[in-house]
C-alpha cells in the first residue's frame, strides 16, 4: 500500500513537473546571435544608407526573423513548417560598427513556441532602406535540440524588392527524400525562385541563375570590325554556357547582346551572392581591372606613341623591373596625381609619383637574368612552367596530323631522322620511341586551320611542333623545331614547313632562339585561351549555374561543391567586356587576335569531361601508364615531372575526400538513382550547361556512387588545382615577355634579306622586334600580374570559410583528414624541391615548382591552390 501511495506521489510530482516545464517552455526565450555586415560599412561612400536605415529602425521598420518548424506542419498552408512569431534584431542603432569593412553581431530573442518546435529554417525580412550581407544566425538552448546554426552568406535586400520571402536553412544536410516534411515546400520553392522565369530583366538584387550563349563578345554597333560570332548553340561554334544577363540585343545584330558602357562594364549582372567579396574588391580587382580596361590601355598607347615602339635591348626590358620607364607628361597623368592618393596611384598606373612605370621582378629572372634562354629551361617549363599540360609522349615518327587531308592536304611533319640522329645518344628514332624517350610539344593541328586568317592581322607566326629527348638525368633536350605555314596556293595543298635544330653560336644560335620564341608564342596563346580560359573558367561556369538551380543548399553535393564555385561567375563576367571581348586585351596582345575566342570554340569540340581527370589526362598524353604496383596506380614516363608528381598527390587527396564524403550520404547506387535533385542537376548540366555536347557518349551516367564521386572529383580538380597550376605562374614565368612572348610580328629572317643582316649584326634587337611590341608587353604583363594575385581573404583547398558548414560529424572528420593530407603534400613538395636529384623542380632559373603547393599568403606568390576559379 505504501509503495502504491509513494508511486502515486511520484507520478503526481512528475506530472506537476511536466506541467511546470510546459508552462516554463511557453514563457521561455530563445536567444540568438546574428552576424552581418552593413552596406554602408562595405561602401563607405554611401553614408545615406546608414542614416536612412536608422530612421527606418526608429519608425519600426526593423529586420525581422521568423522561425520555421522542421517538425510541425501547418495544415492550412499545405503542411509547410509552422511559423513562429516575428523577432527583431536588437540595438541596430547602438551596436558598434567597425570603421573598416567587417562583421557586426546583433542579438535577437525569440519567444519559444511549442507548436513550432525545433526550427529548420528562418525567414528573414529586411524592412530597412538598404541591403546587408547576412553571414550567420546562431540559436542557443533550443528546447529539444540545443544549438542550431544557420550559414547564410547572402545579401538580403529590402523586402519590397523580393517577390518571395528570404528563407535560410540550418546547417543540417538532407537528401531530397530525407527532408523533414515541413521543410519540403520551402526547399522546392527556393530552387524555383533561383531558376527564375527565363524572361524577366534581371536586377542587381535578383538571385536568378540561368544560361546564355557567349553572344556579348562583339560590339557591332560600335563598328562592323567588332562583330564576332555567337559562341554556343551551334555545331559550327560550340561552347559552354555562361550566366544570363538579360541585356537587350544590339541594333545592328539581334543575335548579339548589347554591351554596357565601359565605365559600367564591371557591373554586368551576376546573381548578387556571386559578386566578389569586399576584401577582394578592395585588394585589387576593382581597381586594377578598371585600370587595365579604362585607364591603363589608353594611357599605355599614349606612352608608346610618344616613345620608340620597340625595346632595343634586353636591358630596356629589364628597366621595367629595375628602375622603371619614365612616363611622358600627360594631362591625364597630371590629373590623376592631383586627385588620387599616392597609394592608389601606385595601384592604378604603376607609378611611384615620380612618373616611373615600374613592375615587380618576375621570378624567372630574379636569380639569373639569362638562364631563361637555355635549352634546359625551355624544356623544363613544359613540365614545370605555367602550361605543363601539353607535352605528350611521341608514338610515331615522323609526327602525324589528325587534320582532314581532304581539307588541309598533307600536314604530316617534315622532321626527318637524319636531322636528329646525332642527338639520340646512339639510338634510332624507332628505338627512342619504344624506350619512351621522345616527346613532343605539338601546337600544329590546333593552330593551322586558323593560321592563314591569323596572319592577315598584325600577327606573323607559324604552327609549331617541338621534338624533345628525355635524357638520363630526367631533363628534356630539344631536338628540333618545325615551323609551318599554310600553302600559298590553298589549304588543300598542305603545309610549307621548315625544321630548325639547336645551335648556340653565331647566326645559327640566333635563329634557334627565334625558333624557340615562335614555339613560346604558340604555347602562350594556347595556354591563355585553352589551358586557362576554356578548360577552367569557361567549362566550370555551367556547373556553378546548374548547382544553384537544381541542388538545394540542404543537399550534400551542394555543400560539397559550393566552395569550389566562389567568385567564378563574377570573374568570368568581368573578363567578357575587358579581356576576351572584341578589341579586348587578349585580341590586342595574344597572337590569334580577332580569332582568339573563335579558335577556342573549335578546340572545345574536342573537350571530353572524363579526360579532365588528371590520371586520364596523363594516360591520354602518353606521359603515364597504368601500373597497379606504382603510387596512385600510375607510372610516370618522366619521373621528374613536377606538375604530374604534385598533381597526383593533390588528385589522390581530393578523390579520397570525395569518396569519404559521398559514401556517408549514399550507401548504395539506388540512392544515387532515386535522388531527384541530383539527377536533375546532372541532366541539366549535360543537356543545357554543356548543351552543345549533350549527345556525347562519354558523359558519366550518374547511376552509381562511383559515377558521383568521379564527377565531383573532376569538378573540384578543375576548379582548384588545375586552375592554380595554369594561372598563378603567369607573372612569375611570363611577366618577363621575352621568356613567353604572346605574339610575333614578322617571320623568320631569310638569308639575303635586311632582316637577316640585322639578325647577324644585332641579334637581341632583331629578337625583340620579332616578338611582342612595347605597348602589348606593358598591357599583357599588367594583366598577368592581376591574374597571378591571391587576395588576402582567399580560402584554399582543404579550408572552409566557416567551420560549421555542416552539422554532420563524420564529413567534418573526413574534411579534417583531407586538410592534414594536404599539409603532408606541402611538406613533400618542400623536400623534393630541396633534393638536387630532381633537376626539373628548380631548373636553371632557380624557381622552385610551387604552383601546386596548397596554401599561400596574399599577393603574386607562385604558389597556393584556391578552392575555386576566383581570379
Amino acid at each position: 500500500m505504501d509503495k502504491l501511495f509513494h508511486g502515486m506521489l511520484r507520478a503526481f510530482d512528475c506530472g506537476d513537473k511536466a506541467g511546470r516545464r510546459r508552462k516554463a517552455d511557453r514563457s521561455k526565450k530563445v536567444k540568438g546571435t546574428v552576424v552581418l555586415m552593413k552596406k554602408y560599412v562595405l561602401d563607405f561612400n554611401d553614408f545615406n544608407a546608414s542614416v536612412l536605415d536608422d530612421i527606418h529602425e526608429l519608425l519600426g521598420k526593423k529586420v525581422s526573423l521568423r522561425l520555421v518548424s522542421a517538425v510541425h506542419g501547418d495544415p492550412e498552408k499545405g503542411l509547410r513548417g509552422k511559423l513562429g512569431k516575428p523577432a527583431y534584431l536588437e540595438e541596430w542603432i547602438t551596436t558598434i560598427t567597425p570603421l573598416t569593412a567587417g562583421d557586426s553581431a546583433f542579438k535577437v530573442t525569440f519567444d519559444w513556441e511549442e507548436e513550432v518546435g525545433v526550427p529548420g529554417a528562418i525567414i528573414v525580412q529586411n524592412n530597412h532602406h538598404s541591403q546587408f550581407y547576412l553571414k550567420t544566425i546562431t540559436l542557443e538552448d533550443v528546447p529539444g535540440e540545443g544549438r542550431v546554426h544557420f550559414v547564410c552568406n547572402s545579401w538580403v535586400y529590402p523586402a519590397n524588392q523580393y517577390k518571395k520571402d528570404r528563407v535560410f536553412f540550418s546547417n543540417k544536410t538532407y537528401l531530397p527524400s530525407q527532408t523533414p516534411a515541413p521543410l519540403v515546400k520551402y526547399r522546392e520553392e527556393e530552387l524555383v525562385n533561383l531558376r527564375g522565369d527565363g524572361t524577366a530583366e534581371l536586377q542587381e538584387w535578383d538571385r536568378v541563375y540561368d544560361y546564355a550563349y557567349y553572344n556579348d563578345l562583339g560590339d557591332p554597333d560600335k563598328d562592323p570590325k567588332y562583330a564576332r560570332p555567337v559562341l554556343g548553340g551551334s555545331a559550327e561554334y560550340p561552347y559552354p554556357r555562361r550566366g544570363r544577363t538579360s541585356r537587350p540585343p544590339t541594333e545592328t545584330d539581334p543575335t548579339t547582346e548589347s554591351r554596357l558602357p565601359l565605365l559600367m562594364s564591371l557591373n554586368v549582372y551576376v546573381p548578387r551572392d556571386e559578386r566578389l567579396g569586399h576584401l577582394k574588391m578592395s585588394d585589387f580587382v576593382a581597381y586594377t581591372l578598371k585600370a587595365v580596361g579604362q585607364f591603363l590601355k589608353p594611357e599605355l598607347e599614349s606612352i608608346c606613341d610618344s616613345m620608340p615602339n620597340e625595346f632595343d635591348s634586353f636591358q630596356d626590358v629589364l628597366n621595367l623591373y629595375e628602375g622603371g620607364i619614365k612616363l611622358p607628361d600627360s594631362p591625364l597623368l597630371e590629373s590623376l596625381k592631383e586627385n588620387i592618393p599616392l597609394e592608389m596611384l601606385k595601384i592604378l598606373v604603376r607609378t611611384d609619383g615620380e612618373g616611373l612605370l615600374e613592375y615587380p621582378m618576375p621570378q624567372v629572372i630574379k636569380e639569373n637574368k639569362t638562364a631563361w634562354r637555355s635549352d634546359v629551361e625551355f624544356g623544363r617549363e613544359m613540365l614545370a612552367g605555367v602550361n605543363p599540360v601539353m607535352i605528350r609522349c611521341l608514338q610515331e615518327f615522323p609526327p602525324a596530323s589528325k587534320l582532314d587531308p581532304k581539307i588541309y592536304g598533307n600536314q604530316s611533319s617534315s622532321i626527318r631522322e637524319e636531322l636528329i640522329q646525332k642527338q639520340l645518344n646512339g639510338l634510332t628514332a624507332e628505338q627512342a620511341i619504344k624506350m619512351n624517350k621522345l616527346f613532343i610539344l605539338d601546337h600544329h593541328d590546333a593552330i593551322m586551320p586558323y593560321l592563314r586568317r591569323i596572319n592577315t592581322t598584325t600577327t606573323k607566326t607559324y604552327a609549331t611542333r617541338t621534338l624533345l629527348f628525355l635524357k638520363n638525368d630526367g631533363t628534356l633536350k630539344p631536338l628540333a623545331i618545325e615551323l609551318s605555314l599554310p600553302h600559298p596556293e590553298g589549304d588543300e595543298f598542305g603545309a610549307i614547313s621548315k625544321v630548325y635544330t639547336p645551335a648556340d653560336q653565331g647566326v645559327e644560335g640566333s635563329i634557334w632562339q627565334l625558333a624557340k620564341a615562335y614555339v613560346a608564342v604558340n604555347d602562350s596563346g594556347y595556354h591563355q585561351l585553352i589551358s586557362h580560359w576554356l578548360n577552367t573558367h569557361a567549362v566550370i561556369e555551367p556547373f556553378v549555374i546548374a548547382t544553384n538551380r537544381q541542388l538545394s543548399v540542404l543537399h550534400p553535393i551542394h555543400k560539397l561543391l559550393h566552395p569550389h564555385f566562389h567568385d567564378t561567375m563574377n570573374i568570368n563576367a568581368n573578363a567578357r567586356p575587358i579581356v576576351i571581348n572584341a578589341g579586348g586585351i587578349l585580341e590586342t596582345a595574344v597572337f590569334p587576335a580577332k580569332y582568339s575566342m573563335e579558335m577556342s570554340s573549335a578546340i572545345y569540340k574536342n573537350w571530353i569531361f572524363p579526360e579532365q581527370a588528371l590520371p586520364a589526362d596523363l594516360i591520354k598524353r602518353g606521359v603515364a601508364v597504368e601500373d597497379a604496383n606504382s603510387l596512385h596506380g600510375l607510372r610516370l614516363l618522366i619521373e621528374d615531372y613536377p606538375y604530374a608528381v604534385d598533381g597526383l598527390e593533390i588528385w589522390s587527396a581530393i578523390k579520397t575526400w570525395v569518396e569519404d564524403y559521398c559514401s556517408f550520404y549514399y550507401k548504395s547506387d539506388q540512392t544515387v538513382q532515386k535522388d531527384e535533385e541530383l539527377q536533375s542537376w546532372w541532366r541539366e548540366l549535360v543537356e543545357e550547361g554543356h548543351g552543345d555536347k549533350k549527345g556525347e557518349p562519354w558523359w558519366p551516367k550518374m547511376q552509381t556512387v562511383k559515377d558521383l564521386t568521379e564527377i565531383c572529383t573532376i569538378t573540384i580538380w578543375i576548379a582548384s588545382a588545375l586552375h592554380a597550376a595554369v594561372n598563378f605562374g603567369q607573372y612569375p614565368y611570363a611577366g618577363y615577355l621575352p621568356n613567353r612572348p604572346t605574339l610575333s610580328r614578322r617571320y623568320m629572317p631569310e638569308e639575303g634579306t635586311p632582316e637577316f643582316e640585322e639578325l647577324k649584326q644585332n641579334p637581341d634587337k632583331a629578337f625583340l622586334k620579332t616578338i611582342t611590341a612595347q605597348f602589348q608587353t606593358l598591357l599583357v604583363i599588367s594583366l598577368m600580374e592581376i591574374l597571378s594575385m591571391h587576395s588576402t581573404d582567399e580560402v584554399y583547398l582543404g579550408q572552409r570559410d566557416t567551420p560549421e558548414w555542416t552539422a554532420d560529424a563524420e564529413p567534418l572528420e573526413a574534411f579534417e583528414r583531407f586538410g592534414k593530407k594536404l599539409g603532408e603534400v606541402e611538406e613533400r613538395i618542400m623536400r623534393m624541391n630541396g633534393d638536387k636529384r630532381w633537376r626539373n623542380r628548380v631548373g636553371p632559373v632557380e624557381v622552385p615548382y610551387m604552383l601546386l603547393y596548397p596554401t599561400s599568403e596574399g599577393g603574386a606568390t607562385a604558389k597556393g591552390i584556391p578552392n575555386s576559379v576566383s581570379i
